[in-house]
């Protein structure tokens, strides 16, 4: 049995920050991730975020991710890539499988999980064919992998993930034949569409795909209009000519193993689904458990970044790491930098709602 003070599961955004604010506080820190290499999103992110300096306004997502890692290196963060942790047990005790042929047994006094969201499926005839992804398959393989998954593509969802990959295949290369939204208005942000829209891309709101067809792979797809009811009209049918279509349509949290580790789950249909009930501190129903990122419901990655420092804060406080004054102070400035983060339209909709899941926690 290996003990460690703060094991963090996941080496994506919230991970990190967590796993650094953790360690800065003095408390030595555990970093797991199954991947190869540790950032996750970040390094697909090759758009410039947006927002104020707190938030990395004007820096492109590969290189917030690469200062991350300088400074987890810098902190000598202890790190295992190729590990998966399969379950925790007795509430602080992690199973972690290593590269598929060893298991090993950590003893953590506080555990966060950054294990961030999956990505939601459109079912319609020819779903399963090859060449119908999620968008984010799509990312990985044009940012991180450098390959075109296909020349002639199809989006469905004009979110942001829907907006930002199709500009991204265009950068690359690809031909994005449209974009298909279901609801009756476009659902991402206006300076992300507005670039897919100069660039010509043209968008079908209230249509969805009927289905796709090809023997080997996708060779079209046809398109319907949908009625204020979202049923189909039929006879307002259209077919393009495609060897890929990216799904966009949302994420859902990863939280299986929150929940089968005893965590409380509470449902929340704008934070993605099925979440950890936590309190503003990050902090789980099980007392060594707080989560940070997608996994406590789908943000951005500016959100899972402070979600993440919020989650190292608290559970080093909670160590006696931080005194109370210096916690206070440092938990009212992230709060507020969250708070900024969730102002606006979409933003106000998910402060609410993690507003709703506090209370609960508190109640």
């Amino acid at each position: 049995m290996i003990q460690r003070e703060v094991v963090v599961v996941g080496a994506g955004p919230a991970g990190l920050c967590a796993s650094i604010e953790a360690r800065r506080k003095g408390a030595e820190v555990l970093l797991i991730d199954e991947n190869s290499r540790p950032g996750g999103q970040l390094f697909k992110q090759i758009h410039k975020f947006f927002g104020s300096k707190d938030h990395k306004a004007g820096i492109r997502g590969i290189n917030i991710g690469t200062q991350l890692l300088k400074d987890a290196q810098q902190l000598n963060i202890e790190t295992w890539l190729g590990c998966e942790v399969c379950g925790i047990f007795d509430e602080n005790e992690l199973w972690v499988v290593c590269n598929r042929d060893r298991s090993v047994r950590v003893k953590a006094e506080r555990i966060i999980l950054a294990t961030g969201a999956m990505e939601n499926s459109v079912n319609f005839p020819g779903w399963t064919l090859p060449g119908v992804m999620g968008a984010g398959a799509a990312q990985t393989m044009i940012n991180l992998h450098r390959v075109k998954p296909g020349d002639n593509i199809l989006m469905v969802g004009s979110g942001n993930v829907g907006v930002i990959v199709s500009y991204q295949l265009l950068q690359a290369g690809c031909n994005v034949v449209g974009i298909v939204e279901a609801a009756p208005q476009l659902g991402g942000y206006g300076v992300h569409t507005a670039k897919v829209r100069r660039a010509g891309v043209p968008f079908y709101t209230s249509h969805t795909v009927k289905k796709a067809e090809g023997v080997d792979h996708v060779r079209s797809a046809t398109v319907v209009k949908l009625d204020p009811a979202w049923n189909q009209i039929e006879g307002s049918e259209f077919t393009v000519s495609v060897d890929t279509i990216c799904i966009a349509a949302g994420l859902t949290p990863l939280a299986e193993l929150a929940f089968a580790s005893g965590c409380e789950p509470v449902y929340s249909p704008v934070l993605g689904g099925m979440v950890p009930l936590h309190d503003d501190h990050m902090h789980t129903s099980v007392s060594s458990i707080y989560i940070a990122g997608d996994i406590s419901g789908v943000e951005e990655a500016s959100t899972a970044m402070e979600e993440g420092r919020l989650a190292g804060l608290s559970a080093s406080h909670s160590l006696g790491y931080v005194d109370k004054d210096k916690f206070q102070k440092e938990f009212s400035q992230a709060v507020g930098r969250l708070n900024v983060l969730r102002s606006g339209l979409f933003g106000q909709k998910r402060l609410k709602a993690k507003e709703e899941i506090f209370t609960k926690k508190k109640g």
